[in-house]
Order: structure tokens, then C-alpha cells, then sequence
């Protein structure tokens, strides 16, 4: 009886199904772009307003602090080159021998610049099609409309949509008598905030690239159970501790080797994680805090309302947490690494009951039928959650 099974990666060869993988992650990218920008240029609903609204009758700005080609660079060009010089210039890190062949560290660094672009670019696309679909769904007024629509005041009862009083009514955008349509258009495209979103998408993600290469984590203690034997090891004092055990141990004659403070289950605890230097975490955050600035110019140059910026805020911030968590391991355990890539098998299709598409199909030879119950049996061998290769390994047991 003998079980077989073909590795996740096959040494000097790529294979052409798991590129075609990978490059049609990056063609529904490159689709929910293209569906964002046809958004981007429909005409929005337009939601019947006020002329004596005070929160759409700010100046249109025609300069602003940030303009749209600015958010690019800071939220695409700029990510796009900080994630290359990381992945270039600290990948694969400190911990790999100096025997490794150069071809396997540069296989490293392209792979943790490709899924380093790859997360980037799902946040990005991401949010940049929900934001834009929203705007038009919606169709809010900016808060500069009226110096937008530039209203026909002298044939107001025209346009009425709605009475609710001899002084407050509301007319339709067919009241407005600008010739400029784009500038229009955009005056009902108010929430939620582009900019606020893209800038949150992008440079939220490049803080959290730079935290997870950077090793930059709150320190923490792993879960364990609270048990005598650690008790002490959380208290004020430690040595105290080990102090009054040491004296029990002279005063029933036993006697201790060791020197004081090496006891692990007394200061195990404290020594298990310590705080990352700080200028690294003000380098993590700097993209972090740019978002937060690039989001509150749209609320100085009256383009947003308070809400349609926060709520822009916390779909970009959702996107990148799930982009960077999509292809890249949790900052707390996973030492700055990305995920790995499919497996050759699994490129496109795993199925029910496999459970990731990490794995490998088992190839088994000359193996007896068992009759077993995966569910009241325990599973010997390896942890896994391939289904497959769980109850193989099992099967594999058992018969030897």
C-alpha cells in the first residue's frame, strides 16, 4: 500500500493553468474598472431639493486641494511603487540561509510584489465600482448644487415637485438652467465620497502592507488557559515569585541549578512579543493619516456632505481589509508573508468538501477499501483541512 500525492508546487516549473488562474483574477479586476468608469459618465438619479436649503448653497470651488489626477497618484502610482521597492529590496528577509539558490529568492520577491499589486488593485477596483454604482443610484445634491444648477427662480412653480408650506417646496433639476452637463450631472453624484473611498482603499492597504513587512503588531499573548502553573507569571512581580518557590525548594532540601530569572513559566509571559521600534509604526501610518487628510478637503471645498464622506470612508477602509486579508496572511501570525499560490489542481475549481484550494489531489495506489466514520473517528496524521487528504491519511493509517 503506498499513497502518493503531487506537491502544491512543482520545483522549476510553472504551471500554465495556474497563470491563466492569476491572470483572470486580474481581468475581473480590470472589468469591475470598466464598470466603474461607465458609471462614472451615466447620468444619476437627481434628487428634488430646496432652493432655500442652506446645505447645498455653498460657492462651487473650482480649484480644489485635491484634484482627481492627484488621488491617483497617491492612491495608485505611489502604492504601486512603495509595494515594489518593499517587496524588491526586503523580501525574502533575514531568516533565509545564504545557500539558497538566487533564482528561489527572486521567485519570493515577484511573488510577494505580484500578490502585493494583485491585493492593491481588488481594493481599489473594488471600491471604485460600488462607490460609483451608489452615486448614481442615489443622485444626493452636493452641497454647492445651486451654484451648480444655477436655478430659473422667476418660473420656480414650474418646477415644483413637492408643497409642504408657502416657503418651503421642492423643484426638480428641471429648474436648473446651466448648460454645462457634466458639472451638473456631478452636482447630484454627492454620496458616498469618491475620494474619501478611493483614498481609504488605497493607502489604508499600503498601511497595512507595511505593517505586515514591517512586523508591525499590538504585541499580544497567545489564548491559553489560566492555570497555577502560569499564574504567577502574570502577576506585578515575577521574580517575587520564583523568589518564594526557590526558598520552598531550600526548606524541603531541594536544591536548584538554575539562576535566578530562567524559570519560563514565570517570565514567559513578558517576554513572548515587545512593542515594534516606533519610528516604523509612524511609517506604517503616514499612508493611513494622507487618507484622512485627502478625505476632509472634500468637506473644505464643499463637496461632500459630513456623512457622504464618512460612509466613502468605511467602504474603502471594508475594501482594503478584505483585499490585503484576501491575499495576504493575518499581521499577528502570518511574519509578513502573502498567501502561496493555488495549486495546479485547484486553479480554477475545488469543489465541496475540499475546503481550500491550497491542496493537492491524492493519488492512490494499491490501497484496500475501509469502510469508516468520518465523523465519530478521530483523524490521524497531519492537521488539514483538505477533506481528501484528511480521510486518505487516515485510510493510509489504518491500513499499514
Amino acid at each position: 500500500m503506498r499513497l502518493n500525492y503531487k506537491s502544491r508546487a512543482n520545483p522549476g516549473r510553472i504551471s500554465v493553468a495556474l497563470v491563466l488562474s492569476y491572470a483572470f483574477d486580474w481581468l475581473i479586476i480590470l472589468a469591475a474598472v470598466a464598470v466603474g468608469s461607465i458609471f462614472a459618465i451615466q447620468t444619476p438619479n437627481k434628487r428634488p431639493f430646496s432652493l432655500t436649503n442652506p446645505e447645498i448653497s455653498f460657492p462651487f470651488v473650482h480649484k480644489e486641494k485635491v484634484p482627481l489626477w492627484v488621488l491617483g497618484v497617491c492612491t495608485l502610482i505611489l502604492p504601486l511603487i512603495i509595494i515594489a521597492a518593499v517587496a524588491l529590496i526586503l523580501v525574502p528577509g533575514p531568516t533565509v540561509s545564504k545557500a539558497t539558490p538566487k533564482s528561489l529568492i527572486w521567485r519570493r520577491k515577484l511573488w510577494e510584489l505580484h500578490t502585493g499589486w494583485l491585493g492593491l488593485a481588488l481594493s481599489l477596483a473594488s471600491s471604485y465600482v460600488i462607490t460609483n454604482g451608489m452615486k448614481n443610484l442615489f443622485g444626493k445634491p452636493r452641497p454647492d448644487l445651486l451654484a451648480r444648477c444655477k436655478p430659473d427662480y422667476a418660473n420656480v412653480d414650474k418646477y415644483v415637485y413637492a408643497n409642504f408650506s408657502t416657503t418651503i417646496n421642492l423643484v426638480s433639476a428641471a429648474i436648473c438652467t446651466s448648460t454645462d452637463k457634466s458639472t451638473l450631472d456631478d452636482g447630484f453624484r454627492s454620496y458616498p465620497s469618491g475620494h474619501a473611498s478611493w483614498s481609504a482603499a488605497g493607502l489604508i492597504y499600503l498601511s497595512l502592507f507595511l505593517a505586515s513587512k514591517l512586523a508591525i503588531t499590538i504585541p499580544f499573548l497567545p489564548p491559553q488557559s489560566y492555570s497555577k502553573e502560569y499564574e504567577s507569571s502574570f502577576g506585578a512581580f515575577p521574580s517575587r515569585a520564583e523568589r518564594k518557590a526557590a526558598e520552598k525548594h531550600h526548606q524541603s532540601g531541594e536544591t536548584s541549578t538554575e539562576p535566578a530569572g530562567t524559570d519560563d513559566a514565570i517570565v514567559g509571559s513578558r517576554n513572548q512579543a515587545a512593542a515594534p521600534p516606533l519610528y516604523l509604526l509612524v511609517i506604517a501610518v503616514i499612508p493611513w493619516l494622507s487618507s484622512v487628510y485627502i478625505s476632509s478637503t472634500r468637506y473644505s471645498d464643499f463637496r461632500h456632505h459630513g456623512f457622504d464622506i464618512l460612509f466613502g470612508y468605511f467602504i474603502g477602509t471594508v475594501c482594503a481589509i478584505f483585499a490585503f486579508r484576501y491575499y495576504h496572511l493575518p499581521l499577528t501570525r502570518g511574519a509578513g508573508w502573502s498567501w502561496g499560490p493555488r495549486s495546479r489542481e485547484r486553479s480554477f475549481w475545488a469543489g465541496v468538501g475540499v475546503g481550500n484550494y491550497a491542496g493537492s489531489k491524492p493519488r492512490i495506489v494499491n490501497i484496500e477499501q475501509h469502510e469508516m466514520d468520518i465523523e465519530n473517528s478521530p483523524i490521524e496524521g497531519r492537521p488539514t483541512n483538505d477533506v481528501g487528504e484528511a480521510e486518505s491519511s487516515r485510510v493510509a493509517v489504518k491500513g499499514s
